[in-house]
């Protein structure tokens, strides 16, 4: 800004030029140069072969939390020779085997490891419950905070990472039950439960419980239930849910037992064991569930 009102004071004529080379924006009378560049507005590849993006391309990879290296490694070549080709000094040389030393030694580290293994199960999990990216982006994240506290010594990678998917299935209202996470990650439901628990407490993190009608769809689905019915379990729920019916309940219990009794009363013959095995939830729950619904509602959903 300074040469721009040393421009002004000095050069009456004022005509500016731009050199898009090198984008420095000077006075074409007096010669001075501001200090601001131009910005460069073309498009960022000109070409369209694999070749010419890798020549004219000016950002790299972009960064993720669920790469170890965050996507931003190092490449360092064993040849000890510059760009040109040229052999680098003696100095240089035992500059550059103390770098590749240094990058060796922190690959292997244990923490980096541990992210190796964790993210490469995250993506295996994340393709079989069809999670979003911003789900595994979150995923990744809640686990580096769970690394930086040190709690992972000791215990299952693969068990703390399917606990940490199912914490930010909660908080991202991602409904996704603890079934689900423990089949996809291959591990006992309990010990999830129990690890789930744990983090929970550790982190200080209160998740939202989930709302039986996200599971509704999931179900009817499942059974192949007509869409009339559908729309009953829907209107089912909403009435439990304002007599608080659904409080401290199973959701996709509760979702369950709101599709039986809305097939029940359009008539449809869906058996028991089938909502069972579509939600997970056993049939003597089902009715349970049914019954409790039927003595506190059963007016206004058979009105």
């Amino acid at each position: 800004m300074i040469s721009e009102l040393i421009h002004q004071k000095n050069c009456k004529k004022n005509k500016v030029i731009t050199d898009i080379h090198t984008g420095e924006v000077a006075c074409s009378t007096c010669g001075v140069v501001s200090l601001e560049k131009m910005i460069d507005v073309n498009a960022e590849i000109s070409g369209l072969s694999a070749e010419d993006f890798q020549n004219n391309s000016r950002l790299g990879m972009k960064t993720s939390l669920k790469m170890a290296d965050r996507g931003l490694s190092t490449i360092m070549e064993s040849q000890d020779k510059d760009v040109t080709g040229k052999s680098l000094s003696n100095e240089n040389r035992r500059m550059f085997y103390r770098l590749r030393m240094w990058d060796r030694n922190s690959r292997s580290a244990i923490s980096v490891k541990s992210f190796q293994k964790a993210f490469t199960l995250l993506d295996g999990i994340s393709s079989k419950l069809a999670l979003p990216e911003s789900v595994v982006e979150e995923t990744a994240y809640l686990f580096r905070k769970i690394a930086a506290k040190k709690i992972l010594a000791g215990r299952s990678t693969s068990s703390m990472l399917c606990a940490t998917v199912y914490i930010t299935c909660r908080l991202s209202d991602t409904p996704r039950t603890l079934q689900d996470v423990a089949n996809a990650g291959n591990i006992k439901k309990k010990n999830l439960q129990r690890i789930y628990r744990f983090l929970v407490k550790e982190l200080d993190l209160h998740p939202d419980v989930y709302n039986p009608s996200e599971f509704i769809t999931r179900i009817a689905k499942a059974v192949k239930l007509s869409e009339k019915t559908e729309r009953l379990a829907f209107k089912i729920l909403n009435h439990a849910s304002e007599k608080n019916i659904s409080t401290s309940k199973n959701p996709m219990a509760m979702a369950a037992a709101a599709i039986h009794l809305a097939a029940s009363i359009n008539e449809e013959r869906i058996s028991q064991l089938k909502i069972s095995a579509a939600s997970g939830i056993s049939a003597v729950t089902i009715r349970d569930r049914t019954r409790e619904i039927k003595e506190k509602i059963g007016g206004e959903i058979y009105g």
